[in-house]
């Protein structure tokens, strides 16, 4: 939309301030006043339109969380739509930009807590931050350019998608009314009264008007936390007592039934019949890029996808909103050199990029206004009770689904998706007609929403319980782990030994999807989603195995063992001894958990030490 983006320099309370003092010098480490605003809300953003500047950061509160240079950069432009795509009015959508601080975000314990607990979704992310903006562009004629342009951006490290959009929808229009004000009525109510960031309970967050109902679900792997240390975690950081509290109190009550799960068939009804095809490329991480003249169609079209392989994590780069200004442009794009495309979710809006990816393997071109949508629909209603009911197929190779034509890119491409792929699995079409009839009978989009999800989820499971069932086997046998030798190792992952036991029991035992599981598995192995689900499992393994060795530890004889040792077999087994319990200190100070294997090894240690000289005895105590 513009040339250049830049910071204004601020004062220390956030206003604009006309010396040139280093905006962002400001240290990382978290204030004392602001301890529990930062685990909700990073900082609010504004960004406006100058003539001078471009697209330029206005304001900043709380003033001491102060991006860097860079995030402020990429924060400007990012606030924008980044084409000339007309949104008069209010838009909402949200973007993910990587922290370039330079000392390293350092998560305090009870964030680590939440982050073993909560599904991984849901984690709070040291290394990147999640932008919600509302963005306002109205006609002025007061103004030079003719137009108010103007955003409000919540700046946080939670994907809380449900919750900041719905906080957005609130604060947002006040500020324009009233000013920096609200914002600091917001962040002062939000220190004040919200809680600590935990799992499994329901958490009350009165914001003005509203008081926020959510309940952020455990992961059904994580570790269970001892209740005396969740309910001193929560003593530590609750809120303050009433009689603190500001006067005014919420006086309507929202409950949110998730934080972050986005209603997927507002995205994903233009593209139902392909849905299994969009899925297989979700789950083996292939690049995307989703087209649209929105940046709101486009980050939540990039959600939606995200969404399909839950609950498996996502583990490649997904971007909601990105631009030809982004820092990281080079990386994604490999304008430079010849490298393999990256693995990579883009969600953009500027034409450019429909020439610039034009050798991508896989683009989702959006139906880019309402009324096509709209006809979009009825086309597909006319179908649904169709036996038959497949999209026109276009000449050459490209899959194109919707018809309809990209108005900002100038060209006569349709909408839809571009893709050379064949699919490994069969679609099951009796989902697809249901979901269609429900489009034809008006069945409510949630409902829709809860259709598509459940079924997704079981194709998931179906296709990940084999792969779970074979790591379960890579543990070794409880007999070959020993109080007197090294941990072992579980067993590395042989492809071809795990396809061996799909004949046996693999996913057509729980799914009714025919076609080539095998092939889908092997292209699945190459991708990230392999590597970081492997990667947790494994360490996971393996920390069970070292749980099992120092349990074994503890029950073992050891006075019998050392009877016929030397003094310096037994000053080994100690110091063996001590390092095991050190190396899980950490782990117990995170699940709050006073492990009892761990209290009888020290015991252990301590009648060991009974054996020794006492000029030894104070040796190993150093």
């Amino acid at each position: 939309m513009n040339t250049e983006a830049r910071p204004r320099q601020y004062a220390n309370d956030g206003h604009q301030a006309s010396g040139d003092d280093d905006a962002t010098s400001v240290s990382n480490e978290l204030p004392d006043d602001w301890i529990r605003l930062s685990q909700w809300v990073h900082c609010f953003c504004v960004v406006t339109f100058d003539l001078n500047l471009g697209q330029a950061l206005e304001y900043v509160y709380p003033a001491e969380f102060m991006p860097s240079d860079q995030e402020v950069s990429n924060i400007c432009y990012m606030a924008f739509p980044d084409s000339n795509s007309g949104c008069m009015g209010d838009t909402k959508f949200h973007m993910r930009l990587r922290a370039f601080q330079h000392t390293k975000h350092e998560m305090p314990v009870n964030l680590q807590n939440y982050n073993l607990d909560c599904a991984p979704a849901m984690r709070y992310d040291s290394s990147h931050y999640w932008g919600f903006v509302y963005f306002r562009q109205k006609r002025d004629p007061n103004l030079p350019r003719g137009y108010f342009q103007k955003s409000l951006i919540i700046i946080t490290r939670l994907p809380f998608f449900n919750l900041y959009y719905d906080v957005l929808a609130q604060l947002a229009p006040k500020y324009f009314e009233e000013g920096n004000e609200l914002l600091h009525r917001a962040c002062s109510q939000i220190n004040r009264q919200w809680p600590a960031l935990m799992v499994g309970q329901t958490l009350k967050l009165p914001l003005l008007e509203y008081n926020y109902q959510i309940c952020i679900p455990k992961a059904s792997s994580s570790s269970s936390r001892k209740l005396a240390a969740a309910a001193a975690a929560a003593a530590a950081l609750a809120p303050p007592s009433i009689d603190e509290q500001p006067e005014q109190l919420p006086t309507s009550v929202k409950v949110l039934a998730s934080v972050n799960e986005l209603e997927l068939f507002h995205s994903l009804s233009y593209v139902i019949d392909h849905l299994y095809t969009l899925w297989e490329l979700v789950i083996t991480s292939e690049p995307i890029v989703v087209v649209g003249t929105s940046p709101a169609d486009c980050s939540h079209m990039v959600q939606a996808l995200v969404a399909l392989i839950a609950p498996l994590e996502y583990c490649a780069e997904a971007r909601p909103y990105f631009t030809i200004h982004d820092s990281e442009f080079k990386e994604f794009t490999q304008e430079c050199n010849n490298r393999p495309i990256p693995a990579v979710i883009l969600g953009v809006t500027n034409p450019f990029f429909v020439k610039l990816f034009k050798d991508w393997p896989h683009m989702l071109r959006l139906v880019d206004n309402q009324k096509n949508m709209q006809q979009e629909l009825h086309k597909n209603t006319r179908n649904a009770t169709s036996a038959s009911a497949k999209p026109a197929q276009p000449s050459g190779t490209n899959h194109n689904i919707l018809n309809g034509s990209l108005a900002a890119a100038g060209d006569s491409s349709t909408a839809g998706l571009h893709t050379k792929y064949k699919p490994y699995l069969k679609k099951d079409k009796t989902l697809i007609k249901k979901v269609l009839l429900g489009i034809k009978t008006k069945r409510p989009e949630h409902v829709q929403t809860a259709l598509i999800r459940r079924h997704l989820l079981e194709l998931t499971q179906s296709f990940m319980i084999p792969l779970e069932r074979y790591m379960a086997s890579l543990m070794p046998l409880q007999k070959d782990i020993s109080p007197f030798k090294s941990a072992p190792n579980a067993s590395s992952f042989k492809l071809d030994d795990f396809l061996a036991t799909l004949e046996a029991a693999g996913p057509q035992l729980t799914s009714t999807l025919k076609g080539d599981w095998k092939g889908l598995y092997r292209r699945f192995v190459r991708s990230p989603n392999f590597r970081g689900w492997y990667e947790s499992r494994h360490r996971e393994l393996q920390l069970t195995l070292q749980d099992l060795q120092l349990q074994a530890l503890s029950e073992a004889n050891l006075e019998h063992w050392a009877h016929d040792k030397q003094e310096v077999e037994i000053i080994d087994m100690i110091l063996k001894l001590k390092q095991k319990l050190n190396l899980y200190s950490d782990k117990a100070q995170l699940e709050g958990n006073a492990n009892t294997a761990q209290r009888q090894i020290r015991a252990q240690i301590e009648c060991m030490k009974e054996l020794l000289p006492s000029d030894l005895r104070n040796v190993v105590n150093l």
